[in-house]
């Protein structure tokens, strides 16, 4: 209850709550901008309902700020596994079994692609499926085929939250292509009908698209743009897609985009998966050279300038954190191995890179933060290098705090 003496406190009240909010959509302190490290591991067999399961094979990964949810396309369970990031707790699986697994081939296989918004959790699987899941019971509200013919997966989406569209890309198929798709916001249902559209000048594939608020429009990653097609190719782009359909390119040279994330300023991260120099000569973690090295692109959307940021690279998801104003990458291919790699957003220069696992089964290529305490989630496979992680866990990586 309000007390009559409130009325005295109240500018205070709105001077604290301004300085708070000010501290949580600007830059972090410098507590928060220290050292990243690993500093707790949840074990995959924690889980109160699947405590047999291993984790060793998985994809893309999302953090719902909201609700302080952690979701993973789980293919080695066939589910879509969730962690409680405000207590670091694997609480369940959702829909365990109804995803396509493994198949032995990335092209074939399932749950790819999470994305949440409000208690709608959409997914991405095999042979060319999107789900869409009310939360609130953790069942099916729809399916939709991207292709009916096509049992290469769904790879990786991203949601317009205010028109309610998701742009579902199949990275598979050649050529590869993108479907906007209608959603019911208040049933979760799809709409009828959806908007295929081609990406013909790809010709390594189509990775990660991610919505940009400020613009009202999808961008997606191109790692290779009218290359020879086996991979070699050193420019890429970013697809530029509007809600009618049309698509513009945003060129990118010496680096095969895939991860992609949106951050302050206009910006995009891309995660290349693979960098060039400029003679086109490919960097090859097994006989690396100093030029080129590994990097990662930072690309401003307003008037296509990038700055490259050396020292990281192989990277498949990335993730920008507004709570510490950080970018994080999943990286596969560097000199050390597989690495957590940190990036300040507003320096454009690489902080500190992780060292995280890649035992045969499987590597940490999928990584997502939870803004509210920093923390940021890489699942990792099963391996005997870090304890309590031999049938797999999440690894909680940050930097140290006494509540930590």
């Amino acid at each position: 209850m309000v007390r009559s003496h409130s009325g005295k406190l109240l500018p205070f009240f709105v001077i604290v709550v301004a300085v708070l909010v000010l501290a949580t959509s600007g830059r972090a302190d410098d507590r928060d901008r220290g050292a990243v490290k690993l500093l707790e591991v949840i074990p995959a067999t924690s889980c109160p309902t699947c405590a047999h399961d291993t984790l060793a094979i998985f994809d893309i990964s999302w953090v719902d700020a909201a609700s302080r949810r952690y979701y993973l396309a789980d293919r080695t369970n066939n589910a879509v596994d969730v962690v409680d990031t405000r207590t670091n707790t694997y609480l369940k699986q959702i829909q365990k079994g109804t995803f396509k697994g493994f198949t032995g081939s990335n092209n074939t296989s399932g749950p790819n692609g999470v994305v949440v918004s409000g208690h709608w959790l959409f997914v991405t699987d095999a042979p060319s499926k999107v789900w869409s899941i009310d939360l609130r019971t953790d069942t099916v509200a729809d399916v939709i085929q991207t292709d009916p013919v096509s049992q290469n997966r769904t790879d990786e989406l991203a949601y317009d939250p205010i028109d309610g569209v998701i742009l579902a890309v199949n990275n598979a198929d050649s050529p590869p292509f993108a479907t906007l798709i209608k959603v019911n916001k208040q049933t979760g249902k799809f709409i009828p009908p959806t908007q295929r559209i081609t990406f013909g000048f790809a010709t390594n594939g189509a990775e990660q698209p991610v919505w940009n608020s400020r613009t009202g429009k999808f961008y997606v990653s191109i790692p290779e743009v009218n290359g020879p097609g086996d991979g070699s190719g050193p420019n890429g782009a970013v697809a530029v897609v509007t809600l009618d359909g049309s698509v513009s390119l945003l060129p990118i040279d010496r680096c095969q985009p895939a991860g992609l994330t949106v951050g302050p300023d206009h910006q995009l991260l891309l995660g290349c998966s693979e960098t060039f120099d400029a003679s086109g000569n490919h960097w090859d973690p097994a006989s690396p050279t100093p030029n080129p090295t590994p990097k990662q692109v930072i690309l401003n959307i307003k008037n296509g300038h990038t700055t490259d940021v050396f020292g990281v690279g192989g990277s498949d998801e990335v993730w920008f954190n507004p709570g510490d104003g950080r970018y994080y990458t999943a990286s596969r291919n560097n000199p050390q191995g597989p690495v957590l790699g940190v990036i300040d957003a507003e320096e454009l220069t690489l902080v500190q890179v992780v060292p995280t696992v890649a035992p045969p089964k499987g590597s940490a290529h999928s990584v997502a933060a939870d803004p509210n305490n920093n923390h940021v989630i890489v699942p990792l496979p099963a391996n005997n290098r870090i304890n309590d992680c031999a049938f797999g866990c999440f690894g909680i990586y940050g930097v140290p705090r006494e509540n930590d």
